[in-house]
């Protein structure tokens, strides 16, 4: 693959633009039609085996009480005006405090942030959102309404409809790609960034080109350009996949983790499972292709990456490579047991990590 790309940048003009642009929509088709047939496979074994249990689903009514917890905060909501959507998200901490903005990955929701809202709360106005899409903010049908640009917005409209001009900005897996492209896009309003096993986004297309394992790692990403079959797979035997990426061997928290309670799964099997909760979250990933990769790359704000090296989805090459993006402090820091979840999975050592980076700053802007 590397070799390939080599041999086209010595094609000149636009012969090379159409060449590389119908390869890699050629690579794209192709990685998700390999993709469905696995998928497909798996769904015929489990009919197979257990052809009662494939299609059965429990009704989940009423939200588990963990979800009301009055510890992590207020649930609030936010109508933005030139969108029209209206978002959910729960914060803690007194008003008028300098506001911590947290963005959840895929396939999360504000819970994710459960911990950090609890610990940060003292300090800052801590505000866990539920992106365009997810859980109770609105979720627009058509998948034109789920494009990059669209994203980076939200996240600018939110934070005026707020009252604040510039936050503490930290997302996680896919909120880690928004939180990156909002510090690109708009870096006026973002004092320190924080991301957390996300690397910088021409990172991350530039090496997942070069490395089959990656590309691998990120099947998934390809599987989600079909219509309804990703949405329909989730549900099969009563949300295995969602509950087997939390908890298994291979893409959960381990053992030396801070594991998921039975009631914080049913939080996630509860949101998930309401009539197409699924497709808006999997429609961020239906535009992905046609938005990479950027025009502009640098960061010019103090920047934290925190990485589970355990991390089934990304591998940790990505996290050094980011520093090149990255004109400002960088500060990363690998944690060699942690999962991809890692905020849920270390969430003690995570927020010891984000005080030291956010008071070494404060002190460095003092000096």
């Amino acid at each position: 693959m590397a070799r390939l790309i080599d041999y086209l940048l010595l094609i000149p003009g636009r012969l090379m633009v159409t060449i590389r642009a119908v390869l890699f929509w050629a690579l794209v088709y192709s990685y998700c039609g390999i993709y469905a047939c696995i998928e497909l496979l798996k769904l015929l074994l489990s009919i197979g085996r257990r052809p009662g249990k494939t299609f059965q689903r429990i009704p989940r009514e009423n939200p588990p009480a963990c979800l009301n917890d009055p510890s992590l905060g207020t649930h609030c909501y936010v109508r933005i005006k030139d969108s029209g959507l209206r978002f959910h998200y729960v914060a803690a901490g007194e008003r008028g405090k300098p506001l911590m903005l947290l963005l959840h990955g895929f396939p999360e929701f504000w819970y994710s942030w459960r911990h950090q809202l609890r610990e940060f709360k003292s300090e800052y106005r801590v505000v866990a959102l539920d992106l365009r899409g997810y859980g109770e903010t609105d979720a627009p049908f058509h998948q034109e309404n789920y494009k990059l640009d669209c994203l980076i917005t939200d996240i600018k409209d939110i934070l005026e409809s707020l009252g604040y001009s510039k936050c503490v900005l930290i997302g996680h897996d896919w909120g880690g790609m928004i939180a990156w492209l909002v510090a690109i896009c708009y870096p006026e309003m973002v004092t320190k960034l924080i991301v957390v096993n996300f690397p910088h986004p021409s990172v991350f297309t530039e090496y997942v080109l070069q490395h089959p394992s990656q590309l691998i790692k990120s099947g998934y990403y390809f599987f989600f350009q079909m219509p309804w079959f990703p949405e329909f797979m989730f549900t099969v035997n009563d949300f295995k996949t969602l509950k087997k990426l939390f908890t298994s061997h291979a893409t959960g928290i381990g053992r030396k983790g801070c594991r998921l309670t039975a009631e914080d799964i049913e939080a996630y099997l509860y949101v998930f499972s309401k009539p197409g909760a699924l497709t808006g979250p999997i429609n961020h990933y239906r535009n992905i292709f046609s938005c990479l990769p950027l025009q502009h790359h640098e960061v010019t704000m103090p920047t934290l990456l925190l990485w589970g090296e355990r991390d089934a989805f990304m591998e940790v090459e990505m996290a050094e490579i980011t520093r090149l993006y990255v004109k400002n402090h960088f500060r990363l820091t690998i944690l060699s047991e942690a999962s991809h979840w890692l905020q849920q999975d270390q969430p003690d050592i995570v927020n010891k990590l984000i005080w030291t980076f956010l008071k070494e700053e404060m002190m460095r802007k003092r000096e």
